[in-house]
């Protein structure tokens, strides 16, 4: 994994189903050699417990560097999200056509603000 593996980086995306087909249609979307789907399609009539499981079952893949999710998805199952704390997959929160992108609510931004004091970061430039 990472900038010096050989093999691309897997992306897995678990969007509604306008967005999942965009990311299809730009060649995303692929199934393993067992068969198993890079995504997840998701309506209105999907079970929270759905999107948590197979939420789950994707960060343990060994075959996924990204998981993209819309981001009033990751609401969702905010509390799965919050605990996974391993670099990789990385979890990219998205926006969908109905829901806007909201910074505060993204918990890689909410961990990176934590990691560092923009103070600092002004103080240091000169």
């Amino acid at each position: 994994r990472g900038p010096l593996c050989e093999n691309p980086l897997t992306w897995f995306t678990l969007h509604f189903k306008d967005t999942c087909v965009g990311f299809l249609l730009g060649g995303v979307g692929e199934i393993n050699k067992n068969r198993h789907p890079n995504f997840m399609v998701v309506d209105k009539n999907t079970a929270v417990s759905e999107i948590e499981d197979c939420f789950k079952r994707f960060i343990k893949r060994d075959d996924i560097d990204i998981i993209l999710i819309n981001q009033n998805y990751a609401e969702l199952i905010r509390h799965v999200i919050d605990s996974h704390t391993a670099p990789t997959p990385a979890v990219l929160e998205i926006p969908s056509k109905d829901h806007p992108y909201d910074a505060s609510k993204d918990s890689i931004l909410r961990r990176a603000k934590g990691m560092f004091n923009p103070e600092d970061m002004i103080a240091n430039r000169g």
